[in-house]
């Protein structure tokens, strides 16, 4: 029977591993390579390498309700969207009410796992950490649950972007933004309207002499505030999704962006997307429409070209002495310390059966959490992942034959190709009450 855990990551993913392997009577080791648990959602003012980072003022997108871990109910005072603060205390209680933090190995990178030369008999893994000293050490664990996510490398596609070299300003990803307070007065363009693009370019327009929000495709946008001034992500549910599994798809994109287009017509603000609802993440932002309709906002089609301190756009117009450029043009994702013969990630692609098992190995002993972009929270999904993981490791719960997974990856690679439009979700897009519903994660469970 596996005991040993190593679980990589102390953020929201890592966390409910630990509880979920201390629920299954297993024991977990964490590595943490920061000084403290949360992972995204700490705020720090100076990032550190191959993290992601927010800025001071970010906001969760899903309600505490849709969120909180399921044995752990977050506190009803706390408001039902979050600040990044709101999120950290609670997960410092989560941690504290199940003491967990004594399983959790600070300031501790993992350098290598890998399968022992006994795997196909052990299941084992042999890992390598270093400690903050440089000291590093070797450890054999019976099991593996990697929770680093998706918000690894900030990807800032320079090439794209003819004459960045020449440009006199400053520009940098969105992981380096902070707060809009030094731009105050300037003029500034931010690149991408996912719901980071969007919320720097509300912020830095309260400042700037003039903000331009530059995006490709436009974006569906919503608000927190759903029916009856409920929380949107409550107003989603089961009955929506049977509804949508019913209704045909073009039919039921037209019912949602009928609905959004009565709030404000995306095509008088700029925003109109090429692609439906359910095609593509849509923005979730509350002030991006008063923004636009008060013109600190500006709207602007892709960027063709940098000419010194001029930026140039797909449809000709040109916007001089800009000072700032954000680039809020998302993350990758790696994991360095794998072999690629156990698990491979080519061009932010990877393949793994209900987004959790690579299936390729002779004993499933490793498993990834977290590695999703849910269309709904992430929490509860990793808590799921993690609790079925767990009760694999334990021989409760087993998977099928090899040719049944790459069967069932294929088949979601297929279904997310024809519904996504942008390559770098595909294989990490999940919708949120499909995986609670009893054909995902909840019937795995046994």
């Amino acid at each position: 029977m596996t005991r040993h855990v190593a679980v990589i990551g102390a953020g929201s993913s890592g966390l409910a591993c630990i509880k979920c392997c201390l629920d299954e009577g297993l024991e977990p080791v964490c590595f943490e390579s920061s000084d403290d648990i949360g992972g995204l959602w700490r705020f720090k003012e100076n990032p550190e390498s191959d993290r992601a980072s927010i800025y001071h003022s970010v906001i969760i997108n899903t309600s505490k309700e849709m969120m909180c871990f399921s044995d752990f109910p977050i506190p009803a005072h706390f408001p039902n969207f979050m600040h990044n603060s709101y999120i950290m205390d609670y997960f410092n209680m989560y941690a504290d009410h199940f003491q967990l933090r004594q399983y959790i190995n600070f300031q501790t990178r993992v350098l290598s796992v890998k399968p022992r030369p006994d795997f196909s008999c052990s299941g084992q893994w042999d890992v390598e950490t270093e400690s903050r000293d440089g000291k590093r050490e070797s450890h054999v664990f019976d099991a593996i649950m990697v929770c680093v996510g998706h918000h690894c490398h900030p990807r800032l596609p320079l090439s794209d972007f003819p004459g960045i070299e020449t440009f006199k300003g400053k520009y940098f990803h969105s992981r380096d933004y902070k707060t809009p307070d030094k731009w105050r007065g300037k003029r500034a363009v931010v690149i991408g309207i996912g719901n980071s693009g969007g919320d720097i370019a509300v912020e830095l327009s309260r400042v700037t002499k003039q903000c331009f929000l530059s995006t490709r495709r436009g974006a569906w946008v919503l608000n927190r505030v759903g029916d009856n001034g409920m929380p949107l992500d409550m107003v989603f549910t089961r009955v929506t999704r049977l509804f949508q599994r019913i209704l045909p798809y073009e039919f039921f994109c037209g019912i949602v962006e009928k609905r959004l287009n009565q709030r404000f017509n995306h095509a008088l603000y700029g925003l109109q997307p090429r692609h439906r609802f359910y095609s593509q993440h849509p923005t979730l932002n509350d002030e991006l429409p008063n923004r636009i309709l008060s013109g600190t906002v500006l709207v602007k089609p892709n960027v063709k070209e940098f000419r010194g301190s001029s930026v140039v756009f797909d449809n000709g117009s040109v916007e001089h002495d800009i000072d700032l450029v954000v680039f809020a043009t998302g993350y990758s994702f790696s994991f360095p310390f794998l072999p690629s013969h156990v698990l491979s990630v080519s061009d932010n692609k990877t393949s793994l059966y209900k987004y959790v098992y690579p299936p390729g190995l002779e004993h499933p002993t490793l498993a990834i959490i977290g590695l999703i972009q849910p269309l709904g929270a992430i929490m509860p999904i990793s808590e799921m992942q993690a609790r079925w993981a767990t009760r694999v490791f334990k021989g409760l719960n087993k998977l099928p034959s090899m040719s049944v997974m790459m069967n069932d990856i294929k088949c979601k690679e297929e279904e997310m190709a024809k519904r996504f439009l942008n390559l770098h979700q595909r294989k990490k897009v999940c919708d949120f009450q499909k995986t609670h519903h009893p054909s995902g994660l909840r019937s795995l469970h046994g």
